[in-house]
Order: structure tokens, then C-alpha cells, then sequence
């Protein structure tokens, strides 16, 4: 493991975090935009009725916890020949290639790392649908490691993904590092979870800010939705960051 000390900014004279995690889907991609573009070539390949859009995204928003879930009620509702795990198959298979990193977010993560940041990925999801969207953005090149929950069979909130991650990275984690992501409180949550390994927490909010912040989350910083520069410009910030 490194025992480097943490960088010391000079423009502020104070410590910058060395380390920043981050969620994949709705973070660093855009799974939302992704999801509309395969429901659109779903309806068009079965030659389903235009409705059908609304009714698949309406059902993609509904929050299940697995797509399994999802294709099981899309199998009924549209009496689909094909099995439940033919769909989910199907669709797994076709995602890395509709999903896309916007460029600056690419940039954004450039910029970390010339900063003397470690990037790392830290993501819930099976491993090919979850390893495919990584390569075939390229943000394998992006960052230092990742650890993906379909592969090391550990998913978060729980502490020994972020800690494969880190282990990947030759690192520790350590108080004042970050992790960024868009789920707040469910179990799949970033901002729980990476408070929970005693992380700062950035999150990237879609339009779900709750009227009351739950108080298990802890403090955290939020980010506008889809605005990469605003949450990259936090962490390179470091302990400059004020949180709610």
C-alpha cells in the first residue's frame, strides 16, 4: 500500500484529497438517455404500438430493483414470446453500445487525474452489462480500477466493494476522499454507502432532492443534475468545500 502523504494544494495551502470513487450509471453515463433509446428500438423491432414508449419508461422510472423485475412484467404485459432472462440477456447485451460518456465528463476525469487524483469506479450491476458499458466508453482508460458488484459478488452500501476498489488503486481509504454518486438512501445507495466508509460524498441530483434530507445519510454535497463540472470542481476543491 502507499504511504505517500496526501498532495498539499498551493493555491490553498491546505491537504487535497488523493482518492474520488465513483458510481457509474447516472453519473459518469447516462443511463437515463440510454434506456429511451432501447425502449424506442423495442417498440419499433416488435412492431408495438407508440404508446408503448410512455409505458416502458413510466415502468423503467418505477425504481425496481432489478430488471429482472421489470422484464418479467414487460413479458406479460406485451405477451412476449421470449423468456424473462432472454429479455434481460438481450437488453445487457445491447446497453454498453446505446450508453455514452459525455465528453466532459471525459475531460473532467482528465483533469483529476493531472491533478495527482486517483479515479476509481465503484458500481452495482452484472458483470458483462456493467463491464461492457466501462470498456466500450473507454472509461477503463479513465480511471485507476473498478470493482463492479456482479464480478466480486459484494454490492454496495456494503464496505468491501469500496475497499476492492481502493485495494485496486494500491490505497486506503481514507476520511477526507470522495465518492460520488446519484443514489442517496436506497441499498443501492452511493452517499449512504460512502458515508458509511467515512468518505466525503457528492451527489448528482436527477430531480429527486428530498424536502427533508434524511438524517442517516449524514452530510454531503449536492450537484445539479448532469453538470459534470460542478462535481469535478468540488472535489478538486477539496476541504475548501462547505456542506449543508
Amino acid at each position: 500500500m502507499s504511504d505517500d502523504p496526501p498532495a498539499r494544494d498551493p493555491r490553498f495551502g491546505t491537504t487535497v484529497q488523493r482518492l474520488a470513487l465513483f458510481d457509474l450509471d447516472n453519473t459518469l453515463l447516462d443511463l437515463d438517455e440510454a434506456f429511451q433509446a432501447w425502449v424506442a428500438e423495442f417498440v419499433d423491432e416488435r412492431g408495438l404500438r407508440r404508446d408503448a414508449v410512455a409505458w416502458l419508461i413510466a415502468l423503467g422510472q418505477a425504481g425496481y430493483p432489478h430488471r429482472e423485475v421489470f422484464f418479467a412484467k414487460v413479458r406479460d404485459h406485451f405477451g412476449l414470446p421470449e423468456t424473462v432472462e432472454e429479455l434481460w440477456s438481450r437488453y445487457r447485451k445491447r446497453m454498453p453500445y446505446l450508453v455514452r460518456c459525455r465528453a466532459q465528463v471525459m475531460e473532467g476525469l482528465s483533469r483529476l487525474r493531472a491533478s495527482g487524483r486517483t479515479l476509481a469506479i465503484v458500481t452495482n450491476g452484472t458483470a458483462d452489462n456493467q463491464l461492457g458499458k466501462i470498456q466500450q466508453t473507454r472509461l477503463a482508460e479513465a480511471v485507476e480500477a473498478y470493482a463492479l458488484s456482479g464480478i466480486e459478488g459484494i454490492r454496495k452500501p456494503y464496505r468491501r466493494l469500496f475497499e476492492i476498489a481502493v485495494k485496486r488503486c494500491d490505497m486506503t481509504l481514507d476520511a477526507g476522499d470522495w465518492m460520488i454518486g446519484d443514489n442517496l438512501i436506497a441499498d443501492i445507495a452511493d452517499i449512504a454507502g460512502g458515508r458509511g466508509v467515512g468518505l466525503r460524498t457528492i451527489w448528482i441530483d436527477r430531480g429527486t432532492w428530498p424536502h427533508t434530507p434524511p438524517a442517516r445519510v449524514g452530510r454531503w454535497s449536492r450537484a445539479a443534475s448532469y453538470q459534470p463540472g460542478t462535481c469535478l470542481s468540488l472535489v478538486m476543491k477539496g476541504p475548501r468545500v462547505r456542506f449543508p
